[in-house]
């Protein structure tokens, strides 16, 4: 099985710009993270209790690990499951492709 394609997106997240690679069939589902970074970030920075990006950045990935690991157990189950068969997935692809040169 053929690798899988990567793609190179650059993002903009509180006014910074980054460059980002990802898997091809992963681009939306990032594109969909740096948006609700982005304003999660802005919803604190417009508190105006905490001042520095960095800052900033550490108070939202705590905000958003703390709505994660509060989610339904279904749906933190959901994930967890998801990114087993992800692992399982990648695990396969890298055994079987060797027997792809017998035929």
């Amino acid at each position: 099985m053929p690798a899988e394609k990567q793609v190179s997106l650059d993002v903009t997240i509180m006014g910074r710009e980054f460059r980002v690679s990802c898997p091809e069939r992963d681009k939306q589902g990032l594109l969909q993270a740096v948006d609700y970074l982005d304003r999660k970030m802005r919803e604190i920075r417009d508190a105006g209790k905490i001042i520095g990006l960095e800052r900033i950045a550490i108070m939202a990935a705590l905000n958003i690990t703390h709505d994660y690991l509060n989610a339904s157990p279904t749906a933190a189950a959901d994930q967890e499951a998801k990114a087993r068969l992800a692992n399982l997935h990648g695990l396969l692809d890298r055994v079987l492709a060797p027997e792809d040169n017998l035929f």
